[in-house]
């Protein structure tokens, strides 16, 4: 017999009535996937059971046709050549991979560091401080919980998150843990310039006037979800994250140096290995929309592994007002007769709403905006 509940993410759901208990039960304990291996866990819980890929790996990765471009951003206005040089390599991996990594990147190795640390602390606390913590409320400052989509999903992901908008309105510093507070603050100043840096050498590598981008709101918000992928005991049987594109514009990602992140390409899982000091960027569906499929949002997901647990940080730049009524839709400086809008126009909430009520489920949110 199934049951329908309201979640706020997902809407109105049919669930199964066992697997409700269980998802219920999960939940309540307000202490994650952490909280399972902190119990001493030896088995995944069916709930994060996921089915067979059917792509595979790329194994050889001495082939450089199949290793994701790592630019170098040091010469950036330095002289009309070497900028049109980076200019040239971020359109080449937007158009092609949908990711880069960036190096010289004006962010400090140390605060990159500093903000891991911070990250890591948090998930170590003790668990009776992070219940506190623990909401699915998803307009407070800080929200933290396991699996966003949990009541929506097909298979839960082996990971915990916290949540926190970095811009267009800082949270107040009462309204952050104590442990990461002031690195949060800081990381999302510097990311915040950096994105606005990199959407002027995306609109230049659209032939566009280096502000375009920004002009339209595209750098105006910021979210941070800093994640925690616990040692998996069945690595095999769950993943970190499932397949999925991003719903934002643009995505910065700080990873660990432990692994696990990969690219879908060619039908072909491609790995993203850490480079130090280095930050993964990625295209997101609403710039692969406004670009009119030019640049690609490309799905990726994360491993589980059995080792050591891992930390990202992914800040994904949105729209600074989630009520906004503005349209998005193909850029018209871009569009020709031989290049029709490939796109209706829709809100950034109407976007974010459509694919949340999705969750990670695999399958690209863009299908459902096409004309």
């Amino acid at each position: 017999m199934g049951v329908t509940i309201t979640d706020e993410i997902a809407g109105t759901v049919e669930l199964d009535a066992d697997r409700l208990q269980e998802l219920k039960a999960f939940d309540d304990t307000k202490s994650g996937v952490k909280g399972l291996v902190d119990e001493g866990v030896t088995k995944v819980p069916r709930l994060f059971h996921h089915p067979p890929d059917k792509f595979v790996k790329a194994t050889k990765l001495d082939n450089t046709e199949h290793i994701i471009p790592v630019i170098d951003l040091a010469d950036v206005g330095k002289d009309p050549s070497s900028h049109q040089q980076i200019i040239g390599r971020i359109r080449e991996a937007s158009e092609k991979w949908g990711f880069f990594q960036v190096l010289n990147h004006g962010i400090p190795v140390t605060v990159l560091e500093d903000m891991k640390d911070g990250v890591h602390r948090f998930y170590e606390q003790d668990t009776e401080v992070k219940k506190e913590l623990y909401s699915r409320v998803q307009t407070k400052p800080f929200v933290y919980n396991s699996n966003y989509d949990l009541y929506c999903s097909p298979a839960l992901n082996w990971r915990d998150t916290f949540v926190c908008f970095l811009a267009p309105n800082p949270p107040k510093p009462e309204d952050l843990p104590v442990v990461c507070r002031d690195i949060l603050l800081e990381y999302g100043s510097y990311v915040n310039k950096l994105g606005i840096a990199l959407f002027e050498l995306l609109s230049e590598a659209l032939g566009l006037h280096p502000h375009h981008l920004k002009n339209i709101g595209c750098a105006e918000g910021l979210l941070s979800l800093c994640h925690y992928y616990p040692a998996c005991p069945e690595p095999e049987l769950t993943l970190g994250t499932t397949k999925h594109a991003d719903s934002s514009f643009l995505t910065v990602l700080l990873q660990d140096h432990i692994g696990g992140l990969q690219v879908l390409y060619q039908n072909m899982w491609i790995d993203i290995p850490p480079v130090p000091g280095a930050l993964v960027v990625n295209i997101g569906d609403l710039l692969q929309l406004i670009t009119n499929d030019r640049f690609k949002s490309v799905e990726h997901r994360v491993l589980a592994n059995h080792i050591v647990p891992r930390i990202s940080i992914a800040c994904f730049f949105s729209e600074g007002i989630k009520s906004s009524p503005k349209l998005y839709g193909p850029i018209k400086e871009i569009l020709s007769e031989e290049n029709p809008p490939k796109y209706r126009e829709t809100t950034f909430a109407e976007y974010v709403r459509y694919y949340n009520s999705k969750g990670l489920n695999g399958t690209s949110s863009l299908q459902h905006f096409r004309i």
